[in-house]
């Protein structure tokens, strides 16, 4: 406790001072800490998203993983005759692309396999 004689002295309030910093209240403190709640989470997904190598942590025991080779969303995947048709249109493509470079490109020279 201070002890004054003089009846002019008063004191201070640093809380109702014009330079103290605005005080918030309950419901702007609550607000604010949702806020920052939503910003780290979202700032989470957003790491989660950019780096897929980082693993994946749960505490749900009944969580599984997801088939990507038989939801409905994926490519169609090839039967074995479709397959080998495709590698054979694959390979005649590449043959013509061959003869169209050696047709286009005469100064290229011939390479046989005749002995």
């Amino acid at each position: 406790p201070v002890v004054t004689s003089d009846p002019t002295s008063v004191a201070r309030c640093y809380f109702h001072r014009a330079s103290a910093p605005m005080q918030l209240s309950y419901e702007e403190a609550e607000e604010q800490s949702r806020i920052l709640a939503n910003a780290a989470a979202l700032k989470k997904l957003a790491v989660d998203y950019g780096h897929p190598e980082l693993p994946v942590v749960t505490s749900d025991p009944t969580s599984v993983a997801r088939c990507y080779f038989h939801r409905a969303s994926a490519p169609m995947q090839l039967s074995y005759e479709e397959a080998e048709e495709q590698s054979r249109i694959l390979a005649n493509a590449a043959a013509l692309k061959k003869l169209a470079v050696d047709y286009g490109h005469p100064e290229l020279p011939v390479v046989t396999s005749d002995p």
